[in-house]
């Protein structure tokens, strides 16, 4: 009898993409034209995409009775396996569309979660990403009920007449809080590596900006990092640091952060807060933007909004306008929140080393230049300003050693005479 021979390819899911556009809202179908990309880079195809005008969205459906009756026609033409909702839907909203439509139901939030959840690599960036889904699920309670319904203590794990939702909050709640603790666990190694690198006078630059603006291929170009780098959204999760030493011996931390995008999920802030807040203990930061994206200006916009919930404020911005090889034409370029700005271009490394100049400049605007000549009995001093300095030139004379270094202010003092 002849073996049959059966296809194991896993078949693209069909997805058509639903918007409400209510009179405050004018960037609707930028919204819905990335929600597309997502749903590229979680391995789906967008078969339609609906946007229904209105005041404000229906609270019971998102979308109104006639908009629904269209989209069921739609996934029913179109052979749809899902549709998803640009804004996240309330526990209401999303169990009336999938009564209604009578096929699968998410909502942008479940799609970041889904793409997180298959990109993240280290410990740290799994449990990030399960928490943030299960604390969605504990205000949704939705998908993952069977999963969540296996209770390991056998008899008297149960109460009295518990419902099935009571029991799928106790479990949700139960794994939440033996997450947060191993977090609690990774997040504490990770605040002693930040001590470490805070008492060294190495400075830190945080690169930031709009997921896929080009941060990775940056931090590739300059220190070889191998950070995975492609043209998708969340293409890295994880943040990384990477040394480099420019030519005149002065060296740098660059740290790259998870990508920012529109209407990222609250709970997914809230999970990345220790990630993300490498920003906020950097001396300065690097704002990456894709300057060939036509949606620029909201993406900045979107980059200073997500800093500012993380309390990153009163550092040094420079922003790096990258992809300048895709643009037309000497088109101007700005950004009034940045100290300073420069174009470039880290996949034709183009700029870069212009954009190296401005950073060491930048990071000096806090230091002072200190030469001194130090007694042999005052040698502790030297070593010192090795330790907290920049040293430019070191020379031992018969009178002592002679020190010229660049020092952060913070550390003056340690080298001012007292009065006698």
């Amino acid at each position: 009898m002849a073996e049959e021979l059966y296809d194991t390819a896993q078949s693209e899911e069909r997805i058509i993409l639903v918007a409400v556009a209510t009179a405050d809202g004018d960037d609707t179908w930028e919204s819905l034209d990335e929600l597309e990309e997502l749903g590229q880079t979680a391995g789906a195809v967008t078969v339609a995409k609906v946007v229904q005008n209105r005041e404000r969205v229906h609270s019971g459906t998102y979308i109104g009775k006639g908009k629904i009756q269209e989209v069921k026609e739609l996934v029913a033409s179109r052979h749809a396996d899902c549709v998803v909702c640009d804004d996240e839907l309330t526990p209401a909203q999303y169990h009336n569309l999938q009564e209604m439509l009578d096929v699968k139901v998410i909502d942008r939030t479940v799609m970041i979660l889904d793409i997180f959840a298959g990109r993240a690599s280290t410990s740290e960036g799994k449990l990030q990403v399960e928490l943030a889904q299960l604390r969605y699920r504990a205000s949704h309670l939705i998908g993952g009920r069977s999963e969540l319904s296996r209770l390991g203590g056998g008899i008297g794990t149960r109460g009295p007449g518990e419902q099935k939702l009571e029991m799928d909050r106790r479990l949700i709640k139960e794994r939440i809080t033996f997450v947060k603790r191993e977090l609690a666990k990774v997040q504490k190694n990770r605040e002693l590596t930040r001590k470490k690198r805070q008492e060294n006078p190495i400075p830190v630059v945080a690169i930031v900006g709009y997921t896929n603006a080009g941060k990775s291929t940056l931090l590739n170009n300059l220190t070889g990092a191998g950070v995975l780098s492609e043209d998708k959204l969340f293409a890295t999760l994880d943040p990384t640091t990477r040394r480099l030493e420019l030519e005149n011996g002065e060296e740098m931390l660059f740290t790259d952060t998870v990508g920012f995008i529109r209407k990222l999920p609250h709970h997914l802030i809230q999970a990345f807060r220790s990630t993300l807040e490498e920003a906020k203990y950097a001396d300065m930061i690097l704002h990456v933007v894709d300057c060939s994206n036509p949606d620029m200006d909201a993406q900045m916009q979107t980059v200073y909004e997500t800093l500012q919930r993380l309390e990153v404020g009163n550092k040094p911005i420079l922003t790096a306008f990258n992809k300048v090889d895709r643009l037309e034409g000497d088109i101007p370029l700005k950004d009034l929140r940045a100290d300073k700005t420069v174009r470039i271009s880290a996949k034709m490394n183009t700029g870069i080393d212009n954009m190296l100049v401005i950073l060491s400049d930048m990071l000096k605007e806090n230091k002072v230049l200190l030469e001194e000549v130090f007694s042999y009995e005052e040698g502790n001093k030297a070593a010192l300003l090795r330790k907290y300095g920049q040293v430019l030139e070191e020379e031992f004379r018969n009178e002592g050693i002679y020190v010229r270094a660049y020092l952060d202010r913070e550390y003056l003092y340690l080298f001012e005479k007292k009065a006698e």
